[in-house]
């Protein structure tokens, strides 16, 4: 800390302090400086001291420590009034209402002392002229905070109508008030549109609008509005993440995720303010914690994640059921202090009805990263798409719609052991049926089995049992499906033996053994037709071995490396063919039959793309039609997914959404999660380069989602976040966008996604960050970009990130950073023979230089190079566009000369002081005007700022004339300018207005 000597060195290092992160050590050092304001031996340097001390007390969480200087200072009024100055005695009056109100939030302040306080805060601002709005906001609060309702009516409606004056708080901080009693008393509407001038921005102050923001989570998520809730929570946690004093509005965040399904957010919050659990300083925002923390953990708990570990306060492991019993005990024995302390019931009620508040939303996708993710009910892995079908791409097996869709089936057995025979039996119904949970119906009826006394499996039963286990196993149940058929075998089924080895073939080709699997079904396929023909099996079983022969060969033509030969494909085609000619036009006998006949079309499909993509488009359309009319929607997911990748690839993006919205219908609740994921990306995609970016993001949102449930959050799930964080920057939404695009970086990696992605999540964040006026943090994402980007063989990012960067850099305050950073875009744009980059670093380091001492003739040297750049840059242009673009920026750099020499003159024009200067910049505005002029209309405003600038210059150099003359020009070149032209207007009012003022001064007529 810097020696304090007199008031004014006291006043810079309180500004320093004040500037310093909310906490315990801003405390500290504003203890430290009373000490050194006392040995000034200034009354007015004590006072300033204390006032500062109040502040930072009161913005942190050690807001018990301002009573003893409060009551210092007010001693020192009622002695000394004459002490205090216009500002320090606002300011007394002033913290009168963080008094009265604070001491609400102190239990072991007497009720009796509050209402003390009140009256004198009353008294005292009655004697200083004031309104009695502050009055009357400070008894609300005291009235609403013990359950007096009546009261705090009448006061509410007393604050309302009360002239605002300047001891009123801030139209934000008011509002938020406002807001919060009618949430309270059950009118979210109202509250959301009392909050609406600060959500907007109308009204903001240092904590505004972060905690209308949390606020307004629990109302949006009453009414539904979700969009809008996920949108507070991101922007608003963005604001209170590193304000100490901000607990309860911390708290509104982690009571959001509890209510939203984000529990494993909630922990990440929990985790992240560890010192919240144990800060004593304001009991009132610690009650407001450990209820949330109750009611996250009561939530974990009815998940049935009570053992899970959980972040709590330091010294010992916590799980979920240990802490939540902790934050119960500890909120409800705080609460009963305060109603202790009331006399009333208020705030035990209000707490015990905080913690017993249920989700609004079972999950509400945040797009956020979330490791860890708590499951929204207990889901029992999903199993592989049925190998005898062929399966479809992202579909489940089973999903808890169809467990509830087959609800009937449970009801008898509920509360007595299961029934193995009818658990067969619709395990049977639901696979003859092609349904998707039918490998689980199976395995169901083998627990049953199993576990029954006295209940004996046929060998028909176990081979069906074990053929749809080797299903769900895929590649690993080879040796399942040669059991399957020894068993299908003893059961008298030679025809289903076949197809459960033409199984097993085919999953060793899914597991890329294509050769093997194609070796191994030479046999059941000529067995087969041989038995059929005989009459010795059925149509289903012989189409099943046909199909499963034609999908290795399929495949067989996906594994070639260098493209199948013709041989190859028409050995595909003939095998695929061979099933609807088998089977006829017998698909309306049987489901499984046309689901044959479908997928035979499918495959067709897959092969014409090697050489019609055309035709592939109609054969696959052709197989979605079949599966849907078989009443089999979700075998066309896959297709569907192919049909939109087709249809990309034709330049239809039309045809690719339809594809895909049909997929993710089809789907329905079948649907893997990564699969769901998958699509929705897709689609995010599609519409965003339609043009329809809110959509995109709704879309990518999901996507992220889903990614998560499935596991896929540090690959699928990073991409989706990538892409959902552009989104919302092309929308504007900066801090919803920031928040996606931090948490995606972790994730989003060269060795995963490519360095691409990863430049382009940096600089996304870095604009983000700019917009946010985070500048310092904004320069570290775009070097971090800049850096990578440096090693690529075009190097037109690299020198538009360090352009950016250096940008950054300047606002950020760091000129000298700054300056480095602009020489080297200005080295990189030169490299790529980018005249305009160029000039442009240029002009940015000639302003750089003029804020430096002394810096006036490194200003001019670098707006000189600027503009001879530019010059011999467009004299060299080769074409007119290029001409045209560096004419416009030469207009720019001599604009921008005139300005930095008018800014660099010294003393008064009048005494000679500065003419010089003045006169150059005029000069400067001559050669502007006239690159401007030769770009017409295009740049007629251009060309009329730079008149206006110049005639304001010449009227300063006392040359009245030529001023007026500027003036009148640039109102005749407006004078047919078109009603809706907001800038013709504007430059002609400015034109009238120096006439008016020339004339004023006699110094020309208008």
């Amino acid at each position: 800390m810097d020696r304090i000597t007199d008031l004014d060195s006291l006043r810079r290092a309180m500004a320093e302090n004040a500037a310093q992160p909310e906490g315990p050590a801003r405390n500290a050092r504003a203890e430290r400086l009373l000490l050194e304001a006392e040995r000034l031996n200034v009354p007015l340097a004590v006072i300033e001291a204390l006032g500062h001390q109040l502040t930072v007390y009161n913005y942190s969480s050690e807001k018990t420590k301002m009573f003893v200087p409060f009551a210092r200072l007010l001693r020192m009024w009622d002695e000394r009034p004459e002490d205090f100055d216009a500002y320090e005695a606002h300011s007394l009056h002033w913290v009168f209402k963080w008094m009265s109100v604070g001491m609400l939030h102190q239990p072991h302040v007497p009720l009796a002392s509050i209402e003390r306080w009140l009256g004198e805060m009353e008294h005292r601002h009655r004697v200083a002229g004031y309104s009695e709005r502050a009055v009357r906001s400070a008894e609300f609060y005291v009235a609403e905070h013990v359950g007096d309702v009546e009261r705090a009516e009448r006061a509410y409606a007393a604050w309302l109508a009360a002239d605002r004056d300047p001891m009123a708080d801030c139209h934000a901080c008011e509002l938020h008030g406002q807001g919060w009693w009618q949430a309270e008393r059950g009118r979210d509407v109202e509250a959301l549109e009392l909050w609406r001038p600060v959500l907007e921005g109308e009204f903001t102050c240092a904590h505004e609008p972060h905690a209308v923001l949390a606020a307004s989570l629990a109302p949006l998520l009453r009414l539904g509005r979700l969009d809008e809730a996920r949108a507070h929570h991101l922007r608003g946690f963005r604001l209170v993440r590193s304000m100490e004093s901000m607990r309860s509005a911390y708290a509104d965040h982690v009571e959001f995720c509890a209510l939203s399904g984000n529990e494993a957010r909630g922990l990440e919050l929990l985790a992240e303010r560890p010192a919240y659990f144990t800060d004593e300083g304001h009991p009132h925002s610690r009650l407001d914690f450990l209820s949330v923390v109750a009611l996250l953990m009561d939530r974990l708990a009815g998940l049935g994640l009570g053992d899970r570990r959980v972040p709590g306060p330091a010294g010992r492991a916590w799980t979920a059921a240990e802490l939540g019993a902790h934050a119960r005990a500890e909120a409800l024995a705080l609460a009963a202090r305060f109603d202790e302390r009331n006399g009333t019931r208020h705030v035990g009620e209000r707490t015990r009805a905080r913690m017993a508040r249920r989700p609004s939303v079972e999950r509400l996708p945040l797009g956020v990263r979330s490791p860890g993710a708590v499951p929204a009910r207990p889901v029992a892995p999903a199993g592989e798409p049925s190998q005898e079908t062929g399966g479809t791409a992202g579909t489940r097996d089973r999903t808890d719609t169809a467990d509830r869709t087959d609800a009937a089936d449970r009801t008898d057995t509920a509360d007595r052991e299961p029934d193995p025979s009818a658990l067969l039996a619709r395990a049977r119904r639901l696979s003859d049926t092609l349904q998707p949970h039918a490998v689980e119906a199976w395995a169901a009826a083998a627990r049953a089995a199993g576990a029954a006394d006295g209940f004996a499996l046929g060998a028909r039963d176990r081979a069906e049992i074990a053929d749809h286990e080797a299903m769900d196993l895929g590649p690993e149940g080879v040796d399942l499906f040669e059991r399957a058929a020894e068993l299908y075998e003893e059961a008298g089924d030679p025809g289903e033996a076949l197809a459960a080895r033409a199984r097993a073939a085919y999953v060793r080709a899914l597991a890329g053994r294509v050769d093997e699997g194609l070796a191994a079904v030479a046999g059941p396929h000529e067995e087969v037709l041989a038995l059929y023909a005989a009459g010795g099996t059925g149509l289903r079983q012989t189409a099943s071995v046909l199909t499963a022969r034609a999908r290795i060969l399929v495949r067989r033509v996906h594994a070639a490396e260098e493209g199948p030969g013709e041989a190859v494909l028409a050995e595909a085609e003939a095998a695929v063919r061979a099933v609807p000619a088998l089977v006829g036009d017998r698909t309306g006998e049987d489901v499984r039959l046309a689901a044959r006949v479908a997928e035979a079309h499918a495959m067709l499909g897959e092969l014409a793309e090697y050489r019609d993509t055309e035709r592939a488009a109609r054969l696959l359309g052709t197989a979605v039609e079949e599966f849907v009319g078989a009443g089999l929607p979700w075998y066309a997911v896959e297709y569907e997914a192919r049909l939109a990748r087709i249809a990309h690839h034709l330049g239809d993006a039309a045809g690719a959404e339809r594809a895909l919205r049909a997929a993710l219908e089809h789907g329905g609740p079948y649907l893997e999660p990564v699969g769901r994921a998958q699509l929705h990306l897709q689609l995010a995609e599609v519409t965003g380069g339609l043009g329809r970016v809110a959509e995109a993001a709704d879309h990518a949102l999901e996507a992220a989602h889903w990614a998560d449930e499935a596991g896929e959050g540090p690959t699928l799930g990073a991409w989706a976040r990538h892409q959902l964080g552009g989104f919302l920057l092309r929308r504007g939404r900066w801090a919803e966008a920031a928040e996606v695009l931090e948490s995606a970086l972790p994730d989003v990696t060269a060795e995963t996604h490519g360095d691409g992605a990863v430049v382009q999540t940096l600089w996304w964040l870095g604009d983000c960050l700019d917009e946010l006026g985070e500048h310092r943090a904004a320069a570290e994402r775009r070097l971090r970009a800049a850096e990578i980007a440096r090693h690529w063989p075009e190097q037109r990012d690299h020198a538009t990130l360090a352009h950016l960067a250096a940008s950054s850099l300047e606002s950020a305050g760091l000129p000298d950073a700054a300056e480095q950073a602009y020489a080297r875009a200005g080295e990189l744009w030169r490299a790529l023979g980018d005249a305009p980059g160029l000039v442009r670093s240029l002009r940015a380091r000639a302003w750089l230089a003029l804020r430096e001492d002394g810096g006036r003739d490194a200003a001019r040297a670098l707006m000189t190079a600027a503009a001879e750049e530019c010059g011999a840059a467009r004299d060299a242009a080769a074409d007119d566009a290029a001409r045209t673009l560096l004419t416009a920026e030469l207009g720019a750099t001599h604009r921008q000369f005139a300005d930095l020499l008018a800014r660099s003159s010294q003393g008064d024009v009048a005494d000679g002081g500065g003419r010089a200067p003045v006169e150059e910049a005029v000069s400067a505005l001559d050669r502007a005007i006239a690159a401007f002029g030769l770009l017409g209309p295009d740049a007629l405003h251009d060309r009329t700022g730079a008149e206006l600038a110049a005639a304001r210059l010449e009227a300063d150099l006392g040359l009245p004339a030529a001023a007026a003359a500027r003036a009148r020009a640039v109102r005749a070149a407006y004078r047919d300018a078109a009603e809706e032209d907001g800038t013709a207007h504007a430059r002609c009012a400015e034109a009238e207005h120096l006439l008016g003022i020339l004339a004023e001064h006699g110094r020309t007529d208008a």
